[in-house]
């Protein structure tokens, strides 16, 4: 047994220690709302989780010093936005040296700097062991009714990445390591935006054709970029690329697939996230990686054409029809380029 803080109460931070409890760890759930906590408290998260009993073991706090007193193992599960928030708050309490796993998919936009880069820049050396990246193809609704679900821990030291997987690993809940944090962390990120484009061929009443389409030809780009910034190719054809890729471009689970169904249907960005009440991390991720394709020189028309949606203003059925009317291409380009 080992003691565990985990920093997020969502779905997913809230699945997660639903996992590492039931391993018999000793968690303790952070979240910044007493009245969340003391939920928590009495085995329910209703408003991320319905009808889920949490486990007896597992115990919920909203201050912030006793999650970081209680362990040298923090999973940070926050979204992109509050990453940097957080960690310079945990780092002011903190007097040991911890581990970090963040299971957060997003990209900094401006900075352009991945999850893992973030809290490098915040948490001082001293007190900073290592960070893994915990991702794959999980949707937290799943987790918690213990279906099958296989993730990916990756770090550059492989004895960290071990650490974690033995930390999580049960069986439903399979862990794989690897040690490409770059492509782990690009491929976790950029697949929410072609979710995103997906629900909105969905929600205008496209089929199946352009479902497979934006998949194939969306982990095209994301795979050009990740090579670009020195990812491993064959990272993209497993569980944290075309794995994580498949889940959230077909589930209505998907948070950015509802978004980009709802935006099809022809909601505004503004109404979509009141109705959403949860963070959409495919619509910042978008701004992000559209900054990043100028910064590599990396074209990425699908990631193009939803920021003209989201940002520019261009109709849903605009961006599809500039989309399918761009300059002939041989296929076989991306492939070669990527080897």
């Amino acid at each position: 047994m080992e003691k565990i803080s985990v920093f997020g109460a969502g779905s997913w931070g809230t699945a997660l220690s639903y996992v590492l409890a039931q391993n018999g760890h000793d968690v303790l759930l952070w979240t910044h709302r007493a009245e969340q906590a003391e939920e928590i408290n009495q085995h329910t998260n209703n408003r991320y989780l319905k009808n889920i009993k949490l486990p007896e073991n597992l115990k919920a706090t909203s201050d912030l010093k006793a999650a970081v007193n209680h362990s040298a193992t923090f999973v940070i599960a926050v979204p992109t936005k509050a990453v940097r928030e957080v960690c310079s708050a945990i780092k002011d309490e903190l007097d040991k040296k911890a581990l970090f796993v963040h299971v957060s998919k997003g990209i900094e936009p401006d900075s352009l700097k991945r999850i893992s880069e973030m809290i490098r820049e915040e948490v001082p050396p001293q007190l900073f062991e290592d960070v893994v990246v915990l991702s794959g193809p999980s949707h937290a609704e799943e987790v918690v009714l213990e279906q099958p679900t296989t993730v990916t821990a990756a770090s550059e030291n492989t004895a960290s990445a071990e650490k974690v997987q033995d930390l999580f690993m049960n069986h439903y809940f399979r862990v794989y390591t690897n040690t490409d944090v770059i492509g782990v962390e690009i491929g976790g990120a950029l697949k929410n935006i072609i979710a995103l484009a997906v629900g909105i061929t969905d929600g205008l009443g496209y089929g199946d054709n352009a479902k497979a389409a934006l998949m194939t030809r969306g982990l095209a780009e994301i795979a050009r970029l990740g090579v670009k910034m020195g990812a491993t190719p064959l990272t993209f054809s497993g569980l944290t690329g075309v794995g994580d890729l498949i889940v959230t471009c077909t589930s209505p689970h998907s948070r950015n697939w509802r978004a980009g169904n709802m935006l099809g249907k022809g909601k505004t960005i503004d109404q979509v996230l009141e109705e959403m009440g949860m963070v959409v991390e495919g619509i910042r991720t978008t701004k992000a990686a559209h900054q990043l394709s100028e910064a590599y020189d990396v074209p990425m028309p699908i990631t193009d054409a939803l920021y003209a949606v989201l940002f520019e203003g261009v109709s849903t059925k605009d961006a599809v029809e500039l989309l399918m009317g761009r300059m002939k291409k041989n296929e076989m380009e991306d492939l070669i380029n990527l080897l």
